[in-house]
């Protein structure tokens, strides 16, 4: 604390104490009395001025009171108020929150107060121990008390002005926020009519659309029967061309693979193998997945060949990863890449040509082993 401070807590305090408590009272008399020249008349001289400050104690007592009254009254609107927001908890929650937040904000500068009091009262203690020290030098410094005394008193009226000030923007603010609160309120039993509406709306919407969905399924179930009779037709067809086109396709490719490895073995001198690993980190399909290719192994130089009956693009792709996996699984280089197909979709081309794979639609294209 700053001198000026110590100097206006001592002039605000001791009066009262001096007025209000008689062994002060005597304790400040017998302090300063060896510092007159007549003690009956200094007695009454230090009598005159407490008087003095006991009327202005007095007088800023009453105003201080009347700030309270006035505190207490705006408290009790608040208590008032509060009571009536309660109702209406559940529909301004966003707004109760934000308040909350003041009220907890207001509690800790209240907290903070309340400290600020308690270190405030520790320090006049220590004061008072220490006015011993002071009280030689209270002639010279009467007079400046009397100065700071009226500077205290024109602060004070600052300070009160700027309470009534703030105290109306307080009212102010409170039923801009009541005002606030009703519109809020009027909203909310608009959408609350208007959401009865759309319910009642909604209500007959859904008996429309029922029965539509009772006439809907019965169609449906008509549909079902239908669909049911011609799925039947359509799975025995289906079987029918289905076993015949797979049994066409298996047998066309290993038929074909097996002259494949007759000839190129008997008259080209070179070795045919069917090689069967499986990939357990499923590098080509995604998955673990048996992996099955046919090698052509000429003078140590190694050439993976595709015998399908068609080629799509997605296939190319799979044809490639297969040869990728052999190369880690075996290291060992493969030299050519070679699909043999009657059937190659146009949009796998493309793809063979980028990745480096021959591509060959006829068994008499295959040349050059």
């Amino acid at each position: 604390m700053t001198n000026p401070e110590l100097n206006r807590a001592i002039q605000e305090a001791l009066p009262e104490l001096i007025a209000s408590d008689p062994a002060i009272r005597d304790f400040v008399l017998r302090t300063v009395s060896n510092y007159y020249a007549d003690k009956a008349e200094t007695e009454s001289r230090f009598d005159r001025i407490l008087a003095d400050m006991q009327r202005d104690r007095e007088e800023q007592n009453r105003k201080w009171e009347e700030s309270n009254r006035k505190w207490e009254e705006s408290n009790r609107k608040w208590e008032e108020q509060t009571r009536e927001n309660q109702t209406m908890l559940a529909e301004i929650q966003a707004q109760n929150r934000k308040w909350e937040e003041q009220t907890r904000e207001n509690q800790a500068l209240r907290a903070e107060y309340q400290a600020e009091n308690q270190r405030f009262h520790e320090r006049w203690e220590e004061q008072t121990r220490e006015n011993q020290a002071l009280r030689a030098e209270y002639q010279a410094e009467n007079q400046r008390f009397h100065e700071r005394w009226e500077e205290q008193t024109r602060e004070n009226q600052a300070l009160r002005a700027e309470y009534q000030a703030e105290n109306q923007r307080f009212h102010e603010r409170w039923e801009e926020q009541t005002r606030e609160n009703q519109a809020m309120l009027a909203d909310i039993q608009a959408q609350n009519r208007k959401w009865e509406e759309q319910t009642r709306e909604n209500q007959a919407m859904l008996a429309d659309i029922q029965a539509q969905n009772r006439k809907w399924e019965e169609q449906t179930r008509e549909n079902q029967t239908m669909l049911a009779k011609i799925q039947d037709q359509k799975r025995q067809y289906d079987s029918t061309i289905g076993a015949l086109g797979a049994r066409w396709g298996l047998y066309s490719e290993a038929s074909f693979r097996n002259a494949l490895r007759g000839i190129l073995e008997d008259s080209f001198g070179v070795q045919v193998l069917n090689i069967n690993d499986f990939d357990e980190s499923g590098e080509v399909f995604g998955r673990p997945e048996q992996i099955e290719l046919d090698l052509i192994i000429r003078n140590g130089e190694v050439i993976v060949c595709e015998i399908k009956s068609s080629v799509s693009k997605s296939e190319m792709y799979i044809f490639n990863r297969k040869v990728e996996f052999y190369q880690k699984r075996h290291e060992r280089p493969v030299t050519r890449k070679m699909v043999i197909s009657p059937m190659i979709d146009d949009r796998a081309r493309p793809v063979a040509e980028a990745l480096g794979i021959e591509v060959y639609s006829y068994a008499d294209s295959v040349q050059n082993l």
